[in-house]
């Protein structure tokens, strides 16, 4: 038995170190024996939610994509980088396009009963931490069970080599990799 994981950031800037911390996660879960979906947001690109939008068009295809991946996952490694305090708009209307209600599924079909851990980056001495705090009450709002440690990494110019997806921290990998392991083990262990 595994876990299907859904990997994904927040952040839709190409080379940002939160996209590049989700490549990490999303290895370290496939090693660790998960099968995992990456989705790059900026490659998903959906339109601000609008309700006026959903009632006249339905819920748009590429919001509709998303919950089809979120909807057959276990559960998530969401990434999210820190603006003023909190998660990013593009995360925040990603998530508000897949709580929408599509045919066929019930109340909150992506995010009830799912498992997820969340992780920030930052080149600030906080990492992203205050804005974990905001995405916590989010997700748990919406019925997703989120484990209680959760990874904030400062000073993200110095944690990543430059070259390739990996952390210049082996005690920073270490604990990156304990971290998705104990998601992928929680999610065998409810199944």
């Amino acid at each position: 038995m595994s876990a299907k994981l859904v990997v994904f950031s927040g952040s839709l800037r190409k080379d940002s170190y939160n996209k590049k911390l989700a490549r990490i996660c999303a290895k370290m879960a496939e090693s660790a024996g998960a099968e995992v979906d990456f989705i790059d947001l900026n490659e998903l690109s959906m339109p601000l939610y609008n309700e006026d939008m959903e009632s006249t068009q339905g819920i748009d295809s590429n919001a509709l994509l998303f919950k089809e991946k979120l909807n057959s996952a276990d559960g998530f490694i969401i990434t999210s980088p820190e603006y003023n305090g909190s998660y990013s708009g593009a995360l925040k209307n990603a998530i508000d396009w897949a709580s929408r209600q599509a045919e066929g599924e019930s109340m909150l079909q992506s995010f009830r009963g799912k498992y997820a851990i969340i992780l920030a980056t930052s080149p600030g001495a906080f990492g992203g931490l205050r804005g974990l705090s905001q995405l916590r009450l989010l997700l748990s709002g919406l019925g997703t069970t989120l484990l209680a440690d959760q990874i904030a990494i400062p000073k993200a110019q110095e944690a990543f080599h430059s070259k390739n997806d990996e952390f210049t921290s082996e005690k920073r990998a270490e604990s990156v990799q304990k971290l998705v392991t104990r998601l992928i083990s929680t999610i065998i262990k409810l199944k």
